[in-house]
């Protein structure tokens, strides 16, 4: 695989979601799929997400911001890394108040300090076509999918929403971790109703405040924490009255506080930690030769 030309990197996480940022505003270079997945397969640059951000395409946002899974595909939205870059920003210009864009639209962002940063989503959108689903479901609060015996499904009657991108919702009343997410995560991802794919959620609600919940990610697999499976678990259970319009959703990383507004739109607000800075040319170079 090819590295990237000499650049600039910043490693982060928002609750344990490894994130990788590349600041290519500076110029009109653009990276390869061979390059994305040089960059994920290096344990120093390893990550769930990379955000690349290239200039401004609409007046008034700090960048035009496409997001990389592991394996090179891309993703519509990341709310931890969005969160990641918002922090950056706000160092690198003092500026509170940002707007992102990104293939699922323009994303403001609110930073207050590491700890509270407020991403607004957009939009949920419940509509099966939208989702998107290969086949229509009139109810997406609940559709016909199981995993498990007929007779005595482990998993079935999940909610679907796209928030950014596809996901899909399993309820259960036992702790998340009983399940085996990593052996039936990718079969689901790959199912053929999702013909985008989708990420994989499990989640338990807690009480009419909280949720917790595990996610297989669509491109990268098992998490630590996903921003948009928070958003979009949070919302599916507010749309099926299980909890309030606010609620704090538990993920393997940490705490997200979700809230859907009147005016439909979803705000996440959580943390981001900096773990370290480098260049990609360097870290590939040195892990060709280890």
């Amino acid at each position: 695989m090819t590295a990237p030309a000499s650049h600039r990197y910043v490693k982060m996480n928002g609750l344990g979601n490894e994130i990788v940022v590349l600041d290519l505003r500076g110029g009109e270079r653009s990276l390869k799929t061979d390059e994305i997945k040089a960059v994920a397969e290096n344990p120093k640059t390893a990550f769930d997400q990379m955000m690349v951000l290239h200039p401004p395409r609409t007046p008034g946002t700090e960048a035009f911001v496409l997001i990389f899974n592991t394996d090179g595909s891309e993703s519509a939205a990341c709310g931890n890394g969005t969160r990641c870059i918002g922090w950056l920003e706000r160092e690198h210009t003092g500026k509170s108040d940002l707007r992102f864009e990104t293939r699922a639209g323009i994303l403001p962002v609110a930073v207050q300090d590491m700890s509270a940063i407020t991403v607004d989503m957009g939009e949920p959108h419940f509509g099966w076509a939208e989702i998107p689903l290969s086949e229509p479901f009139h109810d997406t609060r609940a559709i016909e999918l199981q995993i498990g015996p007929i007779d005595n499904p482990v998993l079935h009657s999940p909610s679907v929403v796209n928030v950014g991108n596809p996901h899909v919702v399993f309820w259960v009343d036992k702790p998340v971790e009983s399940y085996d997410l990593g052996r039936f995560g990718p079969l689901i991802e790959n199912h053929p109703l999702f013909p985008e794919r989708v990420n994989v959620t499990i989640a338990d609600v807690t009480s009419r405040t909280s949720i917790k919940i595990r996610t297989w990610e669509r491109g990268a697999g098992l998490t630590r924490a996903c921003g948009t499976a928070a958003c979009a678990t949070a919302v599916s259970a507010m749309r099926k009255r299980l909890t309030d319009r606010k609620v704090t959703v538990t993920l393997p990383g940490g705490p997200l506080a979700i809230e859907w507004t009147a005016s439909n739109r979803i705000l996440m607000t959580g943390p981001v930690e900096m773990e370290h800075e480098g260049t990609l040319e360097t870290e590939l170079a040195a892990a060709a030769k280890s």
